[in-house]
């Protein structure tokens, strides 16, 4: 009679039975049918001295010795008394970037086609710092102050104050470019101040972001509004001009991207 263990193991390799008057287990095998019929008995042997269940034998006081705890904090931070917006300006921030999405899906395919100038020369999508300078300017990336020729030649040089996130550039980007220079931006808004131009690219980035979230682009907007929590916390008044776009930027990841609990109660 077979056992219980060999009728579930499958026959990767079927031989054909024997009797023991036909094959001594004690002799060496003579062929390759008596040499397979040796393996299979040894692995049905192995099988049938291991234990049907087996528990781990752990000392909770090692455990204890070398346990680690690492703990996030997932949320956003408070806003300063007088700092958060009222829940009549979220909505109305939710119901225009709704009506922005839709204008730039309706017309993202007549932009796709489109030529871009000469001077629009986009980085490869892994490119990240040339992303960052493309973005936000070789100023802003090197941080290089303004000069006085600067002031007094006033025509604009994208190279140096990044491009604008025009429809006919941001058309030309997939969701995996999307998703990639978001993450760019966000990593250098980490260890940097708001400028003007990551808003602008923020926002054009988010209104392109495709529904349902893949679970990298999740994670990236959820860390994008905990960091402008963090720059909004740091605010001395009121009358910050960063506060708008902040306020902004967290409205537009928890209230449209049902990001609840990071949200800003009324």
């Amino acid at each position: 009679m077979k056992s219980d263990v060999e009728e579930l193991m499958p026959r990767l390799l079927p031989v054909e039975p024997c009797t023991e008057e036909e094959y001594d287990v004690n002799e060496p095998p003579r062929n390759p049918q008596e040499y397979l019929r040796y393996v299979q008995n040894f692995n049905l042997l192995e099988a049938s001295l291991c234990p049907d269940v087996v528990v781990a034998q752990i000392d909770p006081k090692k455990l204890r010795k070398k346990q680690s705890v690492n703990i996030s904090f997932t949320g956003c931070r408070a806003a300063p008394q007088g700092f958060s917006p009222s829940l009549k300006w979220q909505q109305q921030q939710v119901s225009s970037f709704s009506e922005v999405r839709q204008s730039v899906t309706k017309n993202r395919q007549h932009w796709k086609v489109q030529f871009l100038d000469d001077n629009v020369v986009m980085p490869k999508p892994d490119d990240e710092d040339g992303w960052k300078k493309f973005c936000l300017g070789e100023k802003v990336f090197l941080n290089i102050t303004s000069t006085e020729r600067d002031i007094g030649n006033p025509g604009l040089d994208y190279v140096k104050i990044g491009f604008p996130p025009f429809l006919s550039i941001m058309s030309k980007l997939n969701q995996s470019t999307i998703s990639a220079v978001l993450e760019y931006l966000i990593n250098w808004f980490e260890e940097n101040d708001f400028v003007p131009q990551l808003g602008r690219w923020l926002y054009a980035l988010l209104a392109c972001l495709e529904k349902p979230l893949l679970p990298e682009a999740h994670s990236l907007i959820r860390q994008l509004a905990r960091r402008c929590s963090a720059v909004r916390a740091n605010l001395e008044n009121k009358d910050d001009e960063r506060l708008s776009a902040l306020n902004l930027m967290i409205c537009i990841v928890a209230r449209y991207f049902e990001q609840n609990d990071l949200a800003d109660k009324d």
